[in-house]
Parts: C-alpha cells; structure tokens; sequence
C-alpha cells in the first residue's frame, strides 16, 4: 500500500511539472518548444503505460484549461501527450524497465515525432475549426517544427537515463 501512494504522489508531481511546463511554453505562431513531454516520460519509463498515460492527461488537460480554456479541440491537443505516455510506458514494461541509453533515445525519439505529427494535424484542424488558416501556416514551418522535435527528443534520450537511475534510487530507497 506504502509504494502504491508514493507511485500516485509522484505521478501528481510528474502531471503538476508536466501542467507547469507546458503553461510556460515558448510560442512562435506554429512552433512550439516545450518540454512538458519531460515529465510524462519519466513517469511513463518508471512505472508504464497507465501512469504515463495519466500523466500526459492530468498534465496536458490541467495545463490546456489554464491556457486556453474549453474548445472544441481541447481533447484533441491532449490526445498525442498521452499517447506518448503510454508508448512510452508500454515499450519499458515490455523491456522489463530496464532500458539502455539507446533504447532510451530510440523510444523518445519515436514518442516526440508521434506528438509532432499529431500536433500538426490537431493544428490544421483547429486552424480551420476557427478560422486561422492560411497557406504555409503549417507546411511554412514544418521542417523547423520537425528539427526542434529531433534535437529536444535527442536531449531528452540522454538526459532521462540519468533521471531515470536517480528517481528510480529514491522511490525504491523510500519503499524499502
């Protein structure tokens, strides 16, 4: 029961810094750098697909209200974080959480492109939902938007190994 609340209190924080990051978000019309996906990863590759998959909704949900408040996409922006989530998690059960630095980047990688991409899409929608479109909106910026997607995946593949070995050390140390 012990290691089960202390999993929960740590998804919660994991979904708060998740709502926060994403809250301070740098925004240049269609790119977006953000690493509110930092978090749901580090949940996801600890504890799995559940957890990574609530996280990115308590985070992304929390962090879309307080923004941007209910739309008719709101569910749609919050769909590839927990995605990614689950991914994420899903791929480190599956490798029994015990993942090298290059799985690691490989699952990160593939997890940051799927966000990416069903950002796009969520974009054109939303864009032609409420009347912003205009051509180049999305396909002006693509490639930029594609480049900061691989270099944030890269530097979130070799710096999670190192959280993940801290993190992982105190959750078991408190439930020993």
């Amino acid at each position: 029961m012990k290691i089960k609340t202390r999993q929960l209190a740590l998804d919660a924080m994991l979904a708060a810094m998740c709502a926060v990051l994403g809250y301070i978000a740098l925004d240049f019309l269609s790119i977006k750098i953000t690493f509110e996906s930092l978090p749901i990863l580090l949940g996801a590759l600890l504890f799995g697909p559940l957890d990574g998959a609530l996280i990115g909704l308590v985070g992304t949900g929390v962090y879309q209200l307080l923004r941007y408040g209910v739309s008719a996409t709101t569910v749609l922006w919050m769909v590839p974080y927990i995605l990614c989530g689950f991914l994420a998690g899903y791929y480190a059960k599956k490798k029994g959480f015990s993942l090298d630095a290059k799985q690691t980047v490989f699952i990160v990688v593939l997890t940051e492109l799927i966000i990416t991409i069903l950002n796009t899409g969520v974009m054109y929608l939303d864009s032609k939902i409420y009347a912003y479109y205009f051509p180049g909106f999305i396909t002006g910026t693509l490639a930029v938007r594609f480049v900061v997607c691989v270099v944030k995946a890269i530097v979130f593949g070799l710096v999670l190994p190192m959280l993940l070995r801290g993190v992982s050390k105190v959750v078991r140390r408190e439930s020993a």
